[in-house]
Protein backbone atom coordinates (compact mmCIF):
# COMPACT_ATOMS: atom_id res chain seq x y z
CA UNK A 1 0.00 0.00 0.00
CA UNK A 2 2.82 2.41 0.87
CA UNK A 3 4.61 1.66 -2.40
CA UNK A 4 1.38 2.19 -4.33
CA UNK A 5 0.81 5.53 -2.56
CA UNK A 6 4.39 6.65 -3.30
CA UNK A 7 3.96 5.80 -6.97
CA UNK A 8 0.77 7.83 -7.06
CA UNK A 9 2.51 10.78 -5.45
CA UNK A 10 5.41 10.56 -7.91
CA UNK A 11 2.98 10.48 -10.82
CA UNK A 12 1.11 13.47 -9.44
CA UNK A 13 4.34 15.44 -9.03
CA UNK A 14 5.35 14.61 -12.60
CA UNK A 15 1.98 15.77 -13.96
CA UNK A 16 1.99 19.00 -11.95
CA UNK A 17 3.29 22.29 -13.31
CA UNK A 18 5.32 23.56 -10.34
CA UNK A 19 5.10 27.15 -11.53
CA UNK A 20 1.33 27.38 -12.05
CA UNK A 21 0.37 24.53 -9.67
CA UNK A 22 -1.98 23.18 -12.35
CA UNK A 23 -1.99 19.69 -13.85
CA UNK A 24 -0.52 19.12 -17.30
CA UNK A 25 -2.94 17.82 -19.94
CA UNK A 26 -2.10 14.47 -21.62
CA UNK A 27 -1.11 16.34 -24.80
CA UNK A 28 1.18 18.66 -22.84
CA UNK A 29 2.85 15.69 -21.15
CA UNK A 30 3.33 14.06 -24.53
CA UNK A 31 4.95 17.25 -25.85
CA UNK A 32 7.24 17.50 -22.79
CA UNK A 33 8.54 13.97 -23.42
CA UNK A 34 9.15 14.66 -27.10
CA UNK A 35 10.87 17.96 -26.36
CA UNK A 36 13.30 16.18 -24.02
CA UNK A 37 14.46 14.12 -27.02
CA UNK A 38 14.70 17.03 -29.47
CA UNK A 39 15.69 20.02 -27.35
CA UNK A 40 17.34 21.95 -30.18
CA UNK A 41 14.42 21.70 -32.62
CA UNK A 42 11.23 23.71 -33.10
CA UNK A 43 8.51 21.06 -32.95
CA UNK A 44 5.33 21.14 -35.08
CA UNK A 45 2.81 18.78 -33.47
CA UNK A 46 -0.08 17.48 -35.55
CA UNK A 47 -3.42 17.93 -33.76
CA UNK A 48 -6.32 17.14 -36.07
CA UNK A 49 -6.39 19.63 -38.93
CA UNK A 50 -3.69 21.83 -37.42
CA UNK A 51 -0.06 21.73 -36.44
CA UNK A 52 0.57 23.29 -33.05
CA UNK A 53 3.63 24.83 -31.43
CA UNK A 54 4.05 24.88 -27.65
CA UNK A 55 6.05 26.98 -25.18
CA UNK A 56 9.18 28.66 -26.54
CA UNK A 57 8.54 27.02 -29.92
CA UNK A 58 5.21 28.86 -30.10
CA UNK A 59 6.90 32.17 -29.34
CA UNK A 60 9.49 31.53 -32.05
CA UNK A 61 6.76 30.60 -34.55
CA UNK A 62 4.75 33.71 -33.68
CA UNK A 63 7.77 35.93 -34.22
CA UNK A 64 9.11 34.34 -37.41
CA UNK A 65 5.83 33.35 -39.10
CA UNK A 66 3.79 36.35 -37.99
CA UNK A 67 1.04 34.20 -36.43
CA UNK A 68 -0.96 34.59 -33.22
CA UNK A 69 0.41 33.13 -29.98
CA UNK A 70 -1.61 32.81 -26.76
CA UNK A 71 -1.68 31.05 -23.39
CA UNK A 72 -3.49 27.71 -23.33
CA UNK A 73 -3.42 25.74 -20.06
CA UNK A 74 0.27 25.51 -19.10
CA UNK A 75 1.91 26.59 -22.36
CA UNK A 76 1.95 29.39 -24.86
CA UNK A 77 0.60 27.94 -28.10
CA UNK A 78 0.31 28.84 -31.77
CA UNK A 79 -1.06 26.88 -34.72
CA UNK A 80 -1.00 26.64 -38.52
CA UNK A 81 -3.30 24.75 -40.94
CA UNK A 82 -2.11 21.29 -41.93
CA UNK A 83 -1.87 22.12 -45.64
CA UNK A 84 0.45 25.09 -44.91
CA UNK A 85 2.95 23.04 -42.90
CA UNK A 86 5.77 22.90 -45.44
CA UNK A 87 5.47 26.56 -46.39
CA UNK A 88 6.11 27.47 -42.76
CA UNK A 89 8.77 24.78 -42.32
CA UNK A 90 10.74 26.32 -45.20
CA UNK A 91 10.44 29.76 -43.61
CA UNK A 92 11.68 28.58 -40.23
CA UNK A 93 14.56 26.63 -41.76
CA UNK A 94 15.53 29.68 -43.84
CA UNK A 95 15.80 31.59 -40.54
CA UNK A 96 18.29 29.02 -39.27
CA UNK A 97 16.05 26.82 -37.10
CA UNK A 98 16.01 23.04 -36.96
CA UNK A 99 12.37 21.96 -37.38
CA UNK A 100 10.85 18.66 -36.26
CA UNK A 101 7.52 17.44 -37.63
CA UNK A 102 5.54 15.24 -35.24
CA UNK A 103 2.60 13.42 -36.80
CA UNK A 104 -0.35 11.46 -35.47
CA UNK A 105 0.17 7.76 -36.05
CA UNK A 106 -3.57 7.02 -36.00
CA UNK A 107 -6.43 8.40 -38.07
CA UNK A 108 -9.55 9.68 -36.31
CA UNK A 109 -11.71 7.06 -38.08
CA UNK A 110 -9.53 4.11 -37.02
CA UNK A 111 -9.23 5.44 -33.51
CA UNK A 112 -13.01 5.86 -33.18
CA UNK A 113 -13.51 2.24 -34.24
CA UNK A 114 -10.83 0.88 -31.92
CA UNK A 115 -10.80 -0.02 -28.25
CA UNK A 116 -8.67 2.96 -27.20
CA UNK A 117 -10.90 5.64 -28.72
CA UNK A 118 -10.87 7.73 -25.54
CA UNK A 119 -7.06 7.73 -25.18
CA UNK A 120 -4.54 10.22 -26.56
CA UNK A 121 -3.42 9.94 -30.20
CA UNK A 122 -0.04 8.28 -30.52
CA UNK A 123 2.49 10.63 -32.13
CA UNK A 124 6.11 10.44 -33.22
CA UNK A 125 8.75 12.48 -35.02
CA UNK A 126 8.56 11.72 -38.76
CA UNK A 127 10.98 14.34 -40.13
CA UNK A 128 13.73 16.65 -38.92
CA UNK A 129 14.58 19.48 -41.31
CA UNK A 130 17.65 21.73 -41.47
CA UNK A 131 19.08 23.92 -44.23
CA UNK A 132 20.95 21.02 -45.79
CA UNK A 133 18.16 18.44 -45.45
CA UNK A 134 15.10 20.39 -46.59
CA UNK A 135 14.32 17.93 -49.36
CA UNK A 136 11.71 15.35 -50.23
CA UNK A 137 8.68 14.83 -52.43
CA UNK A 138 6.32 15.67 -49.56
CA UNK A 139 7.66 19.24 -49.38
CA UNK A 140 7.85 19.75 -53.14
CA UNK A 141 4.50 18.37 -54.22
CA UNK A 142 2.42 19.59 -51.28
CA UNK A 143 3.58 23.13 -51.95
CA UNK A 144 2.71 22.78 -55.64
CA UNK A 145 -0.69 21.21 -54.92
CA UNK A 146 -1.91 23.59 -52.23
CA UNK A 147 -0.18 26.83 -53.17
CA UNK A 148 -0.14 26.67 -56.97
CA UNK A 149 3.65 26.96 -57.00
CA UNK A 150 5.35 26.23 -60.31
CA UNK A 151 7.56 23.10 -60.28
CA UNK A 152 10.56 24.92 -61.74
CA UNK A 153 10.17 27.73 -59.21
CA UNK A 154 10.48 25.30 -56.29
CA UNK A 155 13.27 23.15 -57.68
CA UNK A 156 15.44 26.02 -58.93
CA UNK A 157 14.92 27.93 -55.69
CA UNK A 158 17.10 25.40 -53.83
CA UNK A 159 20.72 26.64 -53.53
CA UNK A 160 23.85 24.50 -53.27
CA UNK A 161 23.09 23.24 -49.79
CA UNK A 162 26.19 21.21 -49.00
CA UNK A 163 26.41 19.35 -45.72
CA UNK A 164 30.11 19.20 -44.84
CA UNK A 165 31.76 16.76 -42.44
CA UNK A 166 35.32 17.42 -41.24
CA UNK A 167 37.71 15.00 -39.51
CA UNK A 168 41.34 15.50 -38.59
CA UNK A 169 44.20 13.43 -37.28
CA UNK A 170 47.65 14.50 -36.07
CA UNK A 171 49.93 11.70 -37.26
CA UNK A 172 52.38 12.08 -34.39
CA UNK A 173 53.02 14.20 -31.32
CA UNK A 174 55.57 16.40 -33.10
CA UNK A 175 53.10 17.28 -35.87
CA UNK A 176 50.32 17.98 -33.40
CA UNK A 177 52.54 20.39 -31.45
CA UNK A 178 53.39 22.25 -34.65
CA UNK A 179 49.70 22.35 -35.56
CA UNK A 180 50.13 20.14 -38.63
CA UNK A 181 47.31 17.64 -39.21
CA UNK A 182 45.88 15.37 -41.86
CA UNK A 183 42.30 16.47 -42.60
CA UNK A 184 39.55 14.51 -44.27
CA UNK A 185 36.38 16.16 -45.58
CA UNK A 186 33.17 14.88 -47.14
CA UNK A 187 30.52 17.16 -48.60
CA UNK A 188 27.06 15.89 -49.54
CA UNK A 189 24.44 17.67 -51.64
CA UNK A 190 21.19 15.93 -50.51
CA UNK A 191 19.04 17.48 -53.25
CA UNK A 192 21.16 16.01 -56.07
CA UNK A 193 23.02 13.17 -54.39
CA UNK A 194 26.42 14.68 -55.23
CA UNK A 195 29.28 13.62 -52.95
CA UNK A 196 32.68 15.33 -52.75
CA UNK A 197 35.50 13.94 -50.59
CA UNK A 198 39.15 14.76 -50.08
CA UNK A 199 42.02 14.27 -47.63
CA UNK A 200 45.09 16.48 -47.33
CA UNK A 201 47.88 17.57 -45.03
CA UNK A 202 47.45 21.08 -43.64
CA UNK A 203 49.72 23.41 -41.71
CA UNK A 204 48.90 25.42 -38.59
CA UNK A 205 47.39 28.30 -40.63
CA UNK A 206 44.79 25.87 -42.10
CA UNK A 207 45.00 27.46 -45.56
CA UNK A 208 44.02 24.23 -47.33
CA UNK A 209 40.96 23.72 -45.14
CA UNK A 210 39.94 27.35 -45.55
CA UNK A 211 40.12 27.21 -49.37
CA UNK A 212 37.90 24.09 -49.49
CA UNK A 213 35.30 25.41 -47.07
CA UNK A 214 35.06 28.76 -48.88
CA UNK A 215 34.74 27.03 -52.24
CA UNK A 216 31.99 24.66 -51.10
CA UNK A 217 30.08 27.27 -49.03
CA UNK A 218 28.30 24.61 -46.90
CA UNK A 219 25.08 25.53 -45.12
CA UNK A 220 25.89 23.06 -42.32
CA UNK A 221 29.12 21.65 -40.91
CA UNK A 222 29.43 18.50 -38.79
CA UNK A 223 32.50 18.53 -36.55
CA UNK A 224 34.13 15.80 -34.44
CA UNK A 225 33.85 15.97 -30.65
CA UNK A 226 37.51 17.00 -30.45
CA UNK A 227 38.93 19.53 -32.89
CA UNK A 228 42.30 21.29 -32.89
CA UNK A 229 42.36 24.91 -31.75
CA UNK A 230 43.55 26.10 -35.16
CA UNK A 231 40.73 24.36 -37.02
CA UNK A 232 38.11 25.47 -34.52
CA UNK A 233 39.27 29.08 -34.77
CA UNK A 234 39.06 28.95 -38.57
CA UNK A 235 35.59 27.38 -38.61
CA UNK A 236 34.32 29.93 -36.10
CA UNK A 237 35.62 32.82 -38.18
CA UNK A 238 34.02 31.47 -41.38
CA UNK A 239 30.64 30.67 -39.81
CA UNK A 240 30.47 34.03 -38.05
CA UNK A 241 30.73 35.70 -41.49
Amino acid sequence: SLKSYENTQNTSDTNLNKRTKSIYTPLELQFIEMKKQYKDAVLCVECGYKYRFFGEDAEIAAKELNIYCHQDHNFMTASIPTHRLFVHVRRLVAKGYKVGVIKQMETAALKAAGENKSSLFSRKLTALYTKSTLIGEDILFKEIWYDSVDVEEVTTDVPDNYLLCIYENGENLKDRKKGDVVIGIMAIQPTTGEVIFDSFRDCASRLELESRVLRLQPVEIILPSSLSDQSEKLINSITSM
